[in-house]
């Protein structure tokens, strides 16, 4: 008995025969822009104040969280759980909130 043939004729490889390579140039003359955040001192503004600027883009952007979070690996079932816990928290929270007014 004759095995099943999938191909029935073509070769492995005739569906990259299309494929076109990314052109890379060897000279990056222009430099990439920079990713991530930035704070831009004037001149004469106090460095704390820049300091200060940074901090508080980093919280807003969740830098610091995110770090936390992948310091270690937490399984998957983990991630869920403490998402489930933290909208439960904040559900009650809201309540506590309404119940006040």
């Amino acid at each position: 008995m004759q095995g099943y043939n999938r191909n029935k004729g073509k070769n492995n490889y005739s569906s990259f025969s299309n494929y076109k390579k990314p052109n890379r140039d060897n000279n990056r003359s222009s430099a990439p822009a920079p990713s991530g955040l930035q704070v831009f001192v004037r001149e004469g503004e106090d460095i704390n104040k820049a300091l200060r600027k940074l901090k508080k883009k980093i919280e807003r952007a969740g830098v610091m969280k995110e770090i936390r979070d992948r310091q270690y690996y937490q399984k998957p079932s983990e991630k869920r759980r403490t998402a489930k816990k933290a909208g439960i928290a904040r559900w009650k929270k809201k309540q506590r909130e309404a119940s006040k007014i």
